[in-house]
Parts: structure tokens; sequence; C-alpha cells
């Protein structure tokens, strides 16, 4: 007799009870955690090292990566503390690795960044304890990601779009862009942003706002 098994089921299924009790301990902690996704390129560590400083508490940064700690080098050489997590290949940080990591930075009150692998798909996927998503895209990436990932743009929460200032150079089209966004998603703010010309205040007032809603500081 032959039995059908769902596996994908069972994982997403033991994924999400495991991610909703790391939220859990996380938000008694006083931890607002962040799921800080994007493709490579996209400009994701560079956004952390201008929101960090924009924020009301202290900041700390998870960072995931397949290969290397250059990004954690970078943080902690901005003076922001982070920890690094390599997955050795998997496309996406696991809420098993994410709570490890969380074990060598605590005690700590404020908010966490946990940036996730450079990947458009997996990271959306999965749950990792956080309290809301931030989507980094960038317009040198083109238009036409939120109708290429649609996952991505839909979970968010919070999207930063990113290189604002390469816009006209590389053609892009805000409004198709933001159509694809809103097909998917009628709720993320998405603000506008660049090393060149800021922007990063609005996105800062958005986390302290959403944060203020959540947790008991």
């Amino acid at each position: 007799m032959q039995q059908e098994i769902h596996v994908q089921e069972s994982i997403f299924k033991k994924n999400k009870i495991n991610a909703e009790e790391l939220n859990q301990y996380l938000t008694g902690a006083g931890v607002f955690a962040l799921n800080v996704m994007g493709a490579p390129g996209a400009g994701k560590t560079t956004a952390l090292l201008r929101l960090c400083k924009l924020l009301d508490r202290p900041v700390a940064v998870i960072e995931g990566d397949i290969a290397t700690d250059i990004d954690t080098v970078q943080l902690s050489e901005a003076g922001i503390r982070a920890v690094q997590i390599n997955t050795g290949g998997e496309c996406h940080l696991d809420t098993p690795c994410v709570a490890k990591a969380f074990e060598r930075l605590m005690p700590v009150k404020g908010y966490v960044f946990i940036e996730n692998i450079g990947n458009l798909v997996c990271p959306a996927e999965f749950m990792i304890g956080e309290h809301a998503k931030v989507l980094i895209s960038s317009a040198a990436e083109g238009a036409d990601k939120p109708y290429k990932y649609p996952l991505a743009f839909e979970k968010a929460d919070l999207i930063l779009l990113t290189k604002c200032d390469l816009a006209e150079a590389v053609g892009f089209d805000f409004a198709y862009y933001l159509a694809g966004v809103r097909q998917l998603n009628d709720h993320a703010p998405v603000v506008q942003v660049s090393v060149k010309d800021g922007g990063f205040e609005e996105a800062a007032r958005w986390l302290c706002a959403r944060a203020s809603a959540v947790m008991q500081w």
C-alpha cells in the first residue's frame, strides 16, 4: 500500500511553529526583529548602515551570507554590533540558525536587523522570528522585479527602493514598478532612497512607529 507524504507541508509547518516561538521570546526580551530581504547588490548592507544611525534605540545586525564576513566587518567598523551566519550554500536563513545568532547577541533591547541571503525567492517563503519584513529593491535591478518575483513584494511590510539616483541613467520606470507592487501589496510603504540623495529618515520613522505599536519598551 502506497502512502503519500507531504514533506514540504511538514517543513513549512515546523518552521512556522519555531518562528512563532522565537518571535514570542524576542518580544518578551524587548527585541524588535526585522527580516531584511533583497537580491545580491540591491544595497541591503548600505541601507542598514544608514538606518542604524537614525533609530531611537540600540541596533544590532545578524548578517547572513553564503560565504565571507565582508559585510559584518563593514558593520563592525561602523560601530554596529553584528554577528555572522554563513550558510555554506543554503539560499535562505532558517529559524534555528537565527535563534543561535540571537544567543550571541543577547542581552540586547532594541532593533535587530536580520540581513537574509541575497535572493528574491526563498527568504520570502520562511518566517525566521521577525516582527516585520523589509524588502530592499534597487532601481538598478529594473522596474520589472515585482512582476518576476511576486512573493517577496507580497510579503513585504516596508519596501526601500535604493539607488534612486541611478533611475534616469538606467531607464527605471517608477510608475510601472509601483503598479506591480500595488497589484500584490496595497499597504507596504515604498520609500525611495539613495546614498547620494538620502531619504532614509522616512523609513526610520516607519520602523520606529511599527516597533512602538508592538513592543512595550
